[in-house]
């Protein structure tokens, strides 16, 4: 790694012109090259024996659409050495009625009342420290962060009577079984204790949460956070900071704002669940140090399935997947369906022979993907919440499949390629651009921090 320049008095120390070729003349590199395995292209892939035909229900059950989404941006406080940051993040769930879409769809002209319905949405704000700054009454930045994120989740309700926060415990201990809880559904295994000096091990149990959802730090005294058992507090630094924690804040609250409104329905009025698709920006899973609420996830996907059922999709928009779609697209036919297997994702898509005991992604994720072609030729990758994840997934597996199909073609829009009309509006409502957005914040922040 080259010199940079601190003062902007010496130049840059460039990369040298020649040294290429020692790795081109070196016999080992060579020997890899020579053992790299590239995935067929894609007018060698067979598809015949994977795809299922998209049939729409003869009567659509979705009678509303609720799309969620979020972003953020940086602003740089200081960019002297030390840099101190912080980032804004904003969410929104944009809530709209089928019938005003149709209405919109079939009118000549779009009247500025007629969008106004369109844009009926809920924005959730958080401004989060994320590089050598701290809350005035915390010593570190991974205390200041973990109680940032503890009382947004404490503050914000969406208009509802009941927080984030008391809907994560609902999530995360089952509450919404009523006396079917089983023992274990009563506590949470916290792999790392944020308080702990030496990481060690917690179990929170619910009878012992406080009624500001904290628990008592059994080895310091002091106050564990219900939402520390995010465990971002593993991937905090105190001199890098804390911007690799930035996409599991986003997909978490993403989850947990379709999980708010999923518990104000299933209490007060289970019969509209069924009538709502949820659609999520980005796949049916959490990765990295949030990985473990996959499991409460499934469990709540079950309970609904069995209960009263649950419409909810997550759309992909890039990475390895989406590229892959857009490889296929000459070959799967319109109105065609592809339901990835495990076989088939570790050969065409991803390197790899995956685990062979556990179906991919199984400790992620709590749905499908399927590379879904509409009928106007459009590529969509679409997870499908499921009970169960296998390795050889069919179409029996994946419950809702027509009805989401259907409606994910019903909602599509020519703004971008394979867009989805809800997606599209929500993240232009609550997206933060780099200009002049980041620009504004920069100065908004630099201005307000002292």
């Amino acid at each position: 790694m080259g010199y940079s320049s601190k003062n902007n008095r010496r130049p840059f120390e460039a990369a040298s012109k020649a040294s290429h070729h020692h790795l081109i003349n070196d016999s080992e590199v060579q020997a890899l090259m020579e053992h790299i395995y590239k995935p067929p292209r894609a007018e060698d892939i067979p598809l015949t024996n994977l795809t299922v035909n998209f049939t729409p229900p003869a009567n659509n059950p979705v009678e509303a659409i609720i799309a969620v989404d979020g972003g953020y941006t940086e602003a740089v406080i200081e960019k002297d050495f030390p840099s101190r940051s912080i980032h804004f993040l904003q969410f929104g769930a944009l809530f709209f009625k089928q019938e005003d879409l149709k209405e919109i769809d079939s009118s000549a002209f779009i009247a500025p009342e007629d969008m106004v319905k369109l844009k009926n949405i809920s924005r959730l704000k958080l401004a989060l420290p994320t590089k050598n700054i701290r809350l005035i009454n915390e010593n570190t930045l991974k205390a200041s962060v973990l109680k940032t994120i503890f009382e947004f989740f404490r503050k914000n309700s969406l208009d509802e009577n009941k927080s984030l926060i008391d809907t994560l415990a609902w999530f995360i201990f089952r509450r919404y079984k009523g006396r079917q809880r089983t023992e274990e559904d009563k506590y949470w295994f916290l792999a790392t204790n944020p308080l702990s000096p030496d990481g060690n091990p917690v179990t929170l149990l619910e009878k012992n949460m406080d009624k500001d959802h904290t628990f008592l730090c059994p080895e310091t005294g002091g106050k564990i956070h219900l939402t520390d058992i995010f465990r971002l507090h593993e991937v905090i630094d105190e001199e890098t900071g804390a911007t690799g924690i930035l996409g599991y804040v986003v997909n978490v609250i993403e989850h947990m704002v379709i999980i708010h409104f999923i518990r104000q329905l299933f209490n007060t009025q289970p019969d509209i669940l069924r009538k709502i698709l949820f659609i999520k920006d980005g796949s049916t899973g959490f990765f990295g140090q949030t990985a473990g609420l996959y499991k409460p996830m499934r469990d709540l996907i079950n309970w609904l399935l069995s209960k009263e059922n649950i419409l909810l999709v997550g759309l992909e928009k890039n990475g390895a997947f989406v590229d892959h779609a857009q490889e296929i697209q000459k070959i799967l036919k319109a109105g065609e369906t592809l339901i990835l297997t495990d076989e088939y994702i570790y050969r065409y898509i991803l390197p790899g022979a995956g685990d062979p005991t556990r179906p991919y992604a199984s400790t992620s994720n709590y749905g499908h993907k399927v590379i879904f072609k509409t009928h106007s030729g459009q590529m969509h990758v679409v997870s499908v919440p499921v009970k169960e994840l296998k390795k050889t997934p069919i179409k029996n597996d994946l419950p809702n499949l027509q009805v989401i199909l259907a409606n994910v073609e019903a909602l599509h829009c020519d703004m971008y390629d394979s867009a989805l009309f809800p997606v599209a509006l929500v993240n232009k409502l609550v997206s933060l651009s780099a200009h002049p957005s980041q620009r504004i914040l920069q100065k908004f922040a630099t201005q307000t921090i002292k």
